[in-house]
């Protein structure tokens, strides 16, 4: 079986330190059997091209274009709001849509608007929010709050982030049988200055990314549900880039509107050849 028509044009991508290859699929390039494949593949770091996601950009019946995202392990994902953006700037670099724009991803219709760098994404709104939940990990109790703001999250806070062990706490985590089948992303917050540190480990990616866009949605909504900030709040990722999330507040137990604003930078662009998956 042919994977895929080489050479393949891509674009490089960094939304605050979660990096992504893009490409333009409105012309198919990549076989669909073999699309979970190529992403494991050309994800890989050291190897290929390397990075934490595959955005495929494709026509759309319903809105400006539709994507299919695929994590670095070449599992589904149904949304990733640093992916959104970097996305969003895409489409609109290469004409594919407006500045401001509506597209397609499987967790429903997402609207962005570009300016220049900076990419302010509607996310889905909240759902499965469950405060002050406690699981036990190694026989330690853990306290948790876990939200899904496209994809599910858990959000621990902790009093030294630079010191947690992100990789092995977080694996622990997002296999615990408290959230099987589908796994969860595991956040760890801590207040500094007004702001949230951010640390992540993501499912699919499984290690510690430098950001995740859902991820700080995530903590930004919870935080607030705490009653230790109010939107717009402001996350520093472990990149040490920020973002910002604003939303409104619904029944004190939820939010909506909620938007994802921060910069999308293009790092590179060139081609991938059938070396890149050996």
């Amino acid at each position: 079986m042919q994977i895929a028509l080489f050479p393949i044009p891509f674009v490089k991508m960094s939304g605050t330190g979660n990096d992504f290859i893009i490409i333009d699929h409105r012309k198919p390039l990549i076989g669909r059997e073999a699309m979970a494949e190529f992403a494991s593949l050309v994800c890989r770091r050291k190897f290929s091209a390397g990075a934490d996601g595959l955005i495929l950009i494709e026509d759309s019946d319903q809105a400006d274009f539709k994507w299919l995202f695929f994590n670095a392990d070449g599992s589904v994902a149904e949304m990733c709001g640093n992916g959104a953006r970097c996305a969003a700037r895409f489409a609109y670099m290469h004409g594919i849509a407006p500045a401001r724009m509506r597209f397609e991803t499987l967790a429903g219709i997402i609207e962005a608007q570009v300016a220049d760098i900076n990419v302010s994404v509607k996310m889905t709104d909240p759902r499965g929010l469950q405060m002050h939940r406690e699981i036990t990990v190694d026989d330690e109790p853990v306290l948790l709050h876990s939200v899904d703001t496209g994809v599910p999250h858990a959000v621990i806070f902790v009093d030294d982030i630079a010191e947690m062990d992100v990789c092995a706490w977080g694996s622990r985590i997002r296999h615990h049988e408290a959230f099987m089948p589908a796994g969860t992303n595991v956040n760890f917050v801590q207040e500094q200055d007004g702001a949230f540190k951010v640390r992540t480990y993501e499912r699919g990616v499984e290690d510690e990314t430098l950001a995740c866009g859902t991820g700080a949605t995530a903590c930004a909504l919870v935080a607030t549900l705490l009653d230790q900030t109010a939107s717009p709040v402001e996350i520093i990722t472990s990149g040490g880039d920020r973002l910002t999330i604003l939303f409104d507040v619904k029944d004190g137990m939820s939010a909506d509107n909620v938007f994802l604003k921060g910069p999308a930078h293009v790092v590179y662009k060139g081609e991938l050849n059938a070396e890149a998956l050996l």
